[in-house]
């Protein structure tokens, strides 16, 4: 059970920081981390799209199998498609296409086309005015990617036997801003979609604001971490491919402190899951 009371303090907190944060987009990347080449493969930056065709956002993800892409629930939440992009980057967009209108229409690159398009699905007891309690979302691609390895997925409640530490690592992988600044300083901010690696530690689980849903984990200029352009990414349990969870929310506009990472080892996200391996 979910405390009602940390559900809505959880609530408040997350919507500020989105709010204030409403120049990046809804998603979250590697900040302080280094480019990881080839060493991810399989984490891949995907660009969601409206029923027109129309770019929304962006967000990471990874591949556990050929077909099935696992991500965050508020990055698949409403999107009639997707496409995903396993280059290391930087991935440059095709000059063609602008913000200003955001249309796909005769855009043959970045981040209309050149990857691998999937439909959408998001856990069924996604509810947006409380995504942090069931963040989970999968891309079903159309067409399989055949790699030598892929990420995995946690046994039931694997992450409750991981204590608070400096020692108790996670690999964080994903796409988006290196640096972000508040709105009034927002020319500042760095963000070349590159694929990114860091090691933050745990910080917490169990209780708190996370509940038995999510956990925090360190995020600065010594261990790395997450911030806005890639939410969904994955956060891998020490130096495994074993996904412990994918980035969920933050807790302020810059990026600083702590990063939030929703859990994927309870049950129901396993379920869920499961439907695609039928």
């Amino acid at each position: 059970m979910h405390s009602r009371s940390r559900s809505r303090a959880l609530a408040a907190i997350v919507a500020a920081w989105l709010l204030v944060g409403a120049f990046a987009g809804p998603a979250a990347a590697v900040t302080n981390g280094t480019p990881d080449g080839n060493g991810h493969p399989y984490v891949g930056l995907m660009t969601a799209h409206a029923s027109n065709g129309d770019y929304q956002f962006r967000c990471s993800g990874t591949l556990v199998s050929p077909t099935i892409f696992v991500t965050a629930g508020h990055c698949t939440d409403g999107v009639a498609s997707a496409v995903i992009y396993f280059e290391a980057g930087p991935i440059i967009p095709d000059p063609a296409f602008t913000l200003a209108t955001r249309s796909c229409v005769g855009i043959e690159g970045y981040p209309c086309g050149g990857g691998h398009t999937g439909e959408a699905f998001t856990h069924p007891l996604y509810d947006d005015n409380a995504f942090f309690l069931h963040d989970l979302g999968v891309v079903v691609l159309d067409q399989p990617i055949n790699l030598s390895e892929y990420g995995a997925l946690p046994g039931l409640n694997a992450l409750d036997a991981l204590r608070p530490s400096s020692r108790t690592l996670f690999t964080s992988v994903g796409y988006g801003l290196q640096k972000a600044y508040p709105p009034a300083a927002a020319r500042k901010t760095v963000g070349v979609r590159e694929r990114l690696v860091a090691q933050p530690h745990l910080l917490q689980i169990n209780k708190g604001i996370v509940g038995d849903y999510a956990i925090l984990l360190s995020n600065n200029a010594h261990t790395g971490g997450t911030c806005f352009g890639d939410s969904g990414g994955p956060n891998f349990i020490g130096s495994s491919n074993v996904i412990g969870g994918v980035t969920s929310f933050g807790l302020n506009p810059t990026c600083g402190g702590t990063g939030g990472v929703y859990r994927i080892d309870r049950a129901d996200d396993l379920d869920f899951l499961a439907t695609f391996f039928d």
